[in-house]
């Protein structure tokens, strides 16, 4: 079991400016988090301890692009579906998604592959990613999460979330249905 601290770490040395900013932003707006330091996780298997030891569902962030390459949608799915673009795609109309290039990941959010998170969305100040909330996402009662950077991850209740970090950041997610079978 991986050891969980209540918010930031006491020293910050060798910490990323990107993973600070996160932690600045949740105790200004006096969100509770706890916190896991780990090796780097860069899938979903790699995250099951993290997610055992922090008691919260680590749900897939999939970074997303249409086709033209000029809309990007940050979609934030339940773990155990399988992503299907055509179930998504009639949902938020927009034809041939397809996963937006690392460049335009580290462009918009700030993040690396395997640190993509909700938490990327602080470093997208020109709002030109929409927010996709699988409806699953929301029924437990915490959510879990990379600062920015893939060897940390927190947890934070999906209340604060939606009602203390989303607005703060100017975003309305939309909600859709998805059922990967």
């Amino acid at each position: 079991m991986l050891e969980r601290y209540i918010g930031r770490p006491n020293d910050e040395t060798g910490r990323m400016d990107k993973e600070i900013y996160v932690y600045n932003m949740l105790d200004k707006l006096g969100v509770i988090y706890e916190r896991i330091d780990h090796k780097p996780a860069m899938t979903m298997e790699v995250c099951k301890d993290i997610e055992e030891s922090l008691e919260a569902e680590i749900c897939k962030n999939l970074f997303l692009c249409n086709r033209q390459g000029t809309k990007f949608y940050l979609l934030m799915m339940a773990k155990d579906k399988k992503f299907k673009t055509k179930e998504l795609s009639s949902q938020i109309h927009s034809a041939r998604l397809s996963f937006a290039s690392d460049e335009d990941m580290i462009k918009y959010l700030n993040v690396t592959p395997g640190s993509v998170s909700v938490m990327g969305l602080l470093n997208d100040v020109n709002h030109d990613v929409c927010l996709l909330l699988d409806e699953d996402i929301l029924k437990g009662e915490y959510i879990g999460c990379h600062p920015c950077i893939n060897t940390s991850s927190i947890r934070l209740k999906t209340k604060d979330l939606l009602d203390k970090v989303l607005p703060y950041l100017g975003y309305t997610p939309m909600l859709v249905k998805l059922f990967g079978e």
